[in-house]
């Protein structure tokens, strides 16, 4: 019988993310739905804020209507939590998700203070204020995946906010000049120094050594992060592990790739090939394969060090 909920949500992340939909075939069936339904829900909501379609195309929209669409973003993501009916298959997918596994409202809740922070124009002056953005837009969503992949302990889910938080500094590097096109710096102030003054002197070629030498920063800044994350996998079944660890694998390959392309590169949107998709999928089955099965063969790292949200 067919699920148009389900449906839906499966050509969202077929057009809005070909690496996370890759890792998301390696989940067991039940584990996949549900990643495709959230998915699906925080691609409609960034689409919404950002005025582009899959992803693809960010425009920016006009703070009016950007605070309208957030406030009604707000309103609905509520009205799904509270289980009310619903005809919008982004949300009725959300809310499926949500009562499956228990979410709590304030995760969805805290992803939507992500994109007010968007709307809002705020800025981000030290690495920590960029590490607090970047858990609103994509560390809550770690979290959130790991309670549908059953997770409950505290020092899991702060693994899976590390590999979110590692996931968007990769995305933040990769899209500077992109971002700044449609007014967005990310990239620490600090670091920038009087580059960071408008997004006309990220995207000026004459800046361009300056606001690469701020992206590789970042670049080192998720590797931490990246490390951290690697730990949550024993917590996981073997599957759910190399989907994850095959993703952790595909976005942090991005990360290389922009420091290698350099600053002449910068214009240019980083990607892996098939190959390299392929061989990094493999090679996170490996991963996967120890940290399940090698209970103990390392002390875990304290991770103490590193900026948490929770």
């Amino acid at each position: 019988m067919s699920d148009s909920v389900l449906d839906a949500s499966r050509d969202s992340i077929r057009r809005g993310s070909t690496s996370f939909a890759a890792a998301a075939r390696l989940f067991d069936p039940r584990i996949r739905e549900d990643a495709y339904m959230l998915y699906a829900w925080c691609r409609h909501c960034d689409d919404e804020i950002d005025g582009q379609v899959m992803g693809h195309g960010a425009v920016g929209l006009d703070p009016i209507l950007a605070r309208r669409k957030l406030a009604e973003l707000e309103d609905k993501t509520r009205r799904a939590m509270a289980g009310e009916p619903t005809d919008d298959t982004a949300f009725a997918a959300f809310q499926r998700v949500a009562q499956r596994h228990g979410i709590a409202a304030q995760h969805p809740l805290d992803l939507l203070q992500g994109f007010r922070m968007d709307v809002e124009g705020r800025s981000y002056r030290t690495l920590q204020d960029t590490l607090l953005y970047a858990y609103h837009v994509a560390g809550v969503v770690g979290v959130m995946m790991a309670q549908v992949m059953g997770v409950r302990d505290i020092g899991t889910l702060r693994r899976a906010s590390d590999l979110g938080l590692a996931l968007q500094l990769t995305n933040i590097a990769r899209d500077v000049i992109e971002d700044a096109k449609v007014g967005r710096i990310y990239l620490p102030a600090d670091w920038l120094g009087a580059v960071a003054n408008s997004p006309a002197a990220v995207i000026d070629p004459a800046n361009r050594d300056a606001v690469f030498a701020a992206t590789e920063r970042l670049l080192a800044a998720a590797e931490p992060y990246y490390a951290s994350s690697r730990w949550g996998l024993k917590a996981l079944g073997f599957r759910s592990a190399w989907a994850i660890a095959a993703a952790r694998g595909v976005y942090r390959q991005i990360g290389v790739k922009v420091a290698a392309m350099g600053p002449a590169g910068m214009d240019r949107r980083a990607s892996t090939g098939a190959a390299t998709k392929l061989m990094l999928v493999l090679r996170g089955g490996l991963v996967a394969a120890r940290a399940v099965t090698s209970d103990g063969w390392q002390t875990e790292p304290d991770r103490t060090a590193l900026w948490a949200p929770f």
